[in-house]
Formats: C-alpha cells, structure tokens, sequence
C-alpha cells in the first residue's frame, strides 16, 4: 500500500482516519476549568481556573503538536498553541 500525503495527513497507524478523538485528561480539565471560570467569575478562584484552563489546553496543543497521531492533528496542535500565545499577546 502506497503511504500517500492524505495518508500521512489523515490516517493513524493503524490505517484509520482519524480527525476527532475522544478527550485525553488535559483537554477533560481545560473544559471542566472554562465552564467553572463561567459560575465563578471573581477572585482568585476565577485566577486559578483560568490559569488551569490555559495550562491544560496548552499541555494538550503541546502533546497534540510532538505525538499527533497524523500531519492533521499535529497542526491542529500548532495552530491551538500559536492562538493561545496569540491571546495572552493582547
């Protein structure tokens, strides 16, 4: 079987395309820390979620960047990590 680029970009290792996975425990905490940052808007709590939302969604970017399964979620890893630099950048 030839190893196309629409392989490369789309197909894990075991030949399946893969786009959407279930969430790993970074991406599980940065939506739990963004949903809690939306009861709890003031103090150091809303501070502490909102630094545990950025430091998870940033672990899952850098994980998704260096281990991707395929071309596709690498760069969907970089683009989530250059738009959370990006963010912080305001």
């Amino acid at each position: 079987m030839e190893n196309t680029l629409f392989d490369r970009t789309f197909r894990d290792s075991e030949g399946k395309i893969t786009i959407a996975q279930p969430p790993n425990l970074p991406l599980i905490v940065w939506i739990l820390a963004s949903l809690l940052k939306l009861v709890l808007t003031t103090g150091k709590v809303n501070l502490g979620l909102e630094l545990l939302a950025f430091g998870s969604l940033f672990t899952w970017a850098w994980e998704e960047l260096f281990q991707g399964v395929n071309y596709f979620r690498r760069a969907l890893g970089l683009i989530v990590l250059v738009g959370l630099m990006a963010s912080k950048m305001q």
